[in-house]
């Protein structure tokens, strides 16, 4: 039982094949229309695709030609090749903006701009063009079925953001370049005053500065212990309950004496 029936999908696969490749070479554009559309409909995205890319010239300017705009950018999108189908969505929005399928279509090509976004730690160029590019959506579309996903999209892409910038500041504090890291953490906080790494942000940016004053040459010395007291103030003000607050205000104790030790000499 089993075996006749291996032998039954065998035989349909290699006919389904057979048509396939009967349709590439034929020059009957009916034929190819038709096959595009039944494998499109069985989820053969790349099957599809390769049919539609030999009949979409022909049927340029014709009725036809929308539904086979949205396949062939719809296969693009499907087969993971993200460039590809949002540059293709997007033309399909100028070409049909009147389209049943144009919001739809305007969505896809932005988040086909999210899924090229790369990892946070490597350029975010791509990040900040996907941010662009649902946001248009967002405006040119504000009571979409589509909108919740999109913002929650933009949410996403803004945290990598974040996460970047955070990272580049907090590497300058692990090389000891305070001063680097102090004005890093500063520009990161007005940035993203509502991010959610403003506590461990503000202890970084505590710390680089302790580290700073504590390293100081006498002429520095009593501005920067000042300025790291600040900063520590600013964080126990900000986050009474932190959970670097222990350690930070160790830290801080020491700054007081450093201080009192600075005044003493002077």
């Amino acid at each position: 039982m089993k075996r006749g029936l291996y032998i039954v999908l065998l035989t349909v696969l290699l006919v389904s094949c057979s048509d396939f490749q009967k349709a590439l070479k034929s020059e009957d554009v009916a034929e190819k229309f038709g096959l595009a559309n039944e494998l499109y409909e069985a989820e053969k995205w790349s099957k599809s695709h390769r049919l539609l890319n030999q009949i979409l010239p022909k049927y340029r300017g014709k009725p036809q030609a929308e539904k086979l705009t949205y396949m062939h950018a719809m296969c693009s999108y499907k087969m993971g090749d993200y460039y590809i189908a949002s540059y293709h969505f997007e033309k399909f929005t100028d070409v049909y903006p009147k389209s049943e399928k144009a919001e739809e279509a305007a969505f896809l090509s932005a988040k086909g701009y999210y899924f090229n976004s790369p990892v946070y730690s490597k350029e975010q160029k791509e990040t900040v063009e996907a941010i662009e590019k649902l946001q248009l959506f967002v405006n040119a579309y504000p009571n979409s079925e589509y909108l919740s996903e999109a913002n929650a999209l933009v949410k996403e892409l803004d945290f990598k953001l974040e996460k970047k910038a955070f990272e580049i500041a907090k590497q300058y504090d692990l090389i000891r370049d305070y001063k680097a890291a102090i004005k890093s953490f500063n520009n990161f906080l007005l940035d993203f005053p509502g991010t959610k790494l403003r506590n461990e942000a503000m202890f970084y940016r505590f710390d680089a500065a302790y580290n700073l004053a504590m390293l100081s040459i006498d002429n520095l010395k009593e501005k920067r212990l000042k300025d790291a007291i600040g900063y520590y103030n600013a964080l126990q003000k900000a986050y009474p309950n932190s959970e670097f607050l222990a350690n930070a205000t160790v830290m801080k104790e020491a700054l007081d004496q450093e201080l009192r030790i600075f005044n003493t000499k002077s």
